[in-house]
């Protein structure tokens, strides 16, 4: 009785082991007409099919890059610009014999030196930002500086030129103008309301790669990296916003957006010991790009508000030094006796806490506060002087310890000399031609220049071993040259042709 109960037992296992499995395989089983399938080998149990799943995508709450990336790129710019030669050194130039450069000119020179003459300038690449429907577009100035043309392609593939409405270097900022209306644009966010850690979005053009969209968060702000202090003579402004979404060479000028597709910064700079992205990158906040553009197409020149102070950041080191009870704040170490900062009654040893109630700690962010005023405006100074806690009006001046208005700096005037007319060559011309300065004689067949060989419109850039930056130059170096053997002239005509000229040498 016991083997027939267990034999009964084995066989109801078997068959209800034998139903799991057949159901389990029907549960596994693709519907016809969804994919195909296909039996692996070594478990017939296991089925490979290529029928598509369809899944909606879903974001956790504040998070969505899609609609971030999707309102942005449209308005995001491959910014694409051409440089002319630079002229050859004039240290080698000096080598030939003046004889033979006035017939010859630098091509000879280049042959009797072993030196390959330059047969044109480069191409460079950037992005850029639209900020108005218009064509106003905001992009970083070293992405145009010095172009002698920049050219503007959207991201739908339109291409047009564009004009330099303008260019400020001391915040690394410029605005181009493109012929166009009805484009897409990017409205400024408020950067002061980023936090750290939030999720933000780099859009530009890394390697010629258009229309990039990469993520990261925010890593600090008020960064300092002493790249614009260098270049502009610690007149720079600098206090990025810092990033770890990935930022490479081409997405300078491009857009660092929130989740909400909100401008907060244009991409600018990377720290990198390869020149390619290792990890920051940093982006001027749009507190002062606003500020800067505003400028730009108000006054077409930056209106740089100065407190007139010097400052050092506090530390435990100078605390120590000079017996200070905090740890917050920039300590005052000296200041103009007409700044502002000596105006509103600030003094040397003083700490400045706050401007308008916004904490400062750092030099960049005092000098990100003090950026987004013109002369003329009044903030209030928060400072400590021992253990006591004041504020001081102040009112802001321009570097030259007034509230004026800086109005855009006048050209050099042309001047009339031995009856030609010397007049300054423009910004435009002078980018073409990749020169500084100089200066363009007309009127030759009347003057005294008529017997030289020269023509109307040569731009005069050097005489002998002097650099020409406007027509008085011209005057001050050939009276010089009077009183001794003569000058040599040497220059470029408009159609890049190079020339020299003696003069006053028999």
């Amino acid at each position: 009785m016991q083997a027939k109960n267990m034999m009964l037992g084995l066989l109801t296992s078997a068959v209800l082991g034998g139903g799991v499995a057949v159901g389990g395989y029907k549960l596994l089983e693709t519907a016809p007409g969804n994919g195909v399938q296909t039996t692996v080998a070594s478990d017939p149990q296991v089925r490979y099919t290529s029928a598509l799943r369809s899944s909606t995508y879903a974001a956790p709450e504040g998070l969505n890059f899609v609609a971030a990336a999707a309102a942005t790129t449209p308005a995001v710019v491959h910014v694409m610009t051409e440089y002319k030669a630079e002229p050859q050194q004039q240290a080698s130039r000096m080598q030939m014999d003046p004889f033979l450069r006035q017939f010859f000119g630098d091509q000879l020179e280049g042959q009797l030196h072993g030196q390959r003459q330059p047969q044109g300038g480069g191409e460079g690449s950037g992005s850029g930002v639209i900020i108005a429907a218009n064509g106003y577009i905001v992009t970083n100035n070293h992405v145009i500086d010095k172009a002698s043309k920049v050219t503007v392609v959207l991201d739908d593939k339109r291409k047009f030129d564009a004009e330099v409405v303008g260019a400020d270097p001391s915040t690394d900022l410029a605005v181009l103008k493109v012929k166009a209306d009805n484009l897409p644009f990017i409205k400024y966010g408020n950067s002061d309301e980023v936090k750290v850690g939030q999720w933000v979005l780099a859009v530009g053009n890394p390697f010629n790669l258009n229309s990039t969209v990469t993520a990261g968060i925010i890593s600090a702000k008020g960064r300092s990296i002493g790249i614009l202090s260098r270049e502009q003579n610690s007149m720079g402004v600098e206090s990025f916003i810092q990033t770890d979404a990935v930022v490479n060479p081409g997405n300078s000028g491009g857009a660092l957006v929130n989740t909400s597709g909100d401008l907060i910064g244009i991409n600018s700079a990377i720290s990198s010991h390869t020149g390619s992205f290792e990890g920051y990158a940093f982006a001027v906040p749009s507190s002062i790009v606003s500020k800067v553009v505003d400028d730009l197409l108000k006054y077409k020149v930056v209106q740089r508000a100065l407190l007139g102070v010097r400052i050092q950041e506090v530390d435990a080191r100078l605390a120590s030094e000079k017996k200070l009870n905090t740890l917050n704040g920039v300590y005052v170490q000296g200041l103009g006796e007409k700044s502002s900062a000596a105006a509103a009654g600030l003094k040397i040893g003083d700490i400045i806490t706050d401007i308008n109630g916004v904490a400062v700690n750092t030099s960049s962010q005092l000098q990100e506060q003090v950026s987004r005023f013109r002369p003329g405006d009044k903030i209030k100074v928060g400072y400590l002087r021992g253990s006591d806690k004041q504020v001081a009006t102040a009112t802001l001046f321009n570097a030259s310890n007034t509230t004026a208005v800086v109005r855009e700096l006048a050209a050099a005037a042309a001047i009339t000399y031995e009856g030609a007319k010397v007049a300054p060559v423009s910004a435009k011309l002078q980018n073409l031609l990749g020169i500084q300065g100089g200066a363009q004689i007309s009127g030759i067949k009347s003057s005294n220049f008529k017997e030289t060989g020269m023509a109307d419109g040569f731009i005069i850039t050097r005489i002998d071993k002097n650099t020409i930056a406007k027509p008085t130059d011209v005057q001050a170096y050939l009276d010089e040259a009077k009183d001794n053997s003569g000058a040599l002239i040497e220059g470029v005509y408009p159609d890049g042709r190079k020339a020299f000229y003696p003069i006053g040498r028999e």
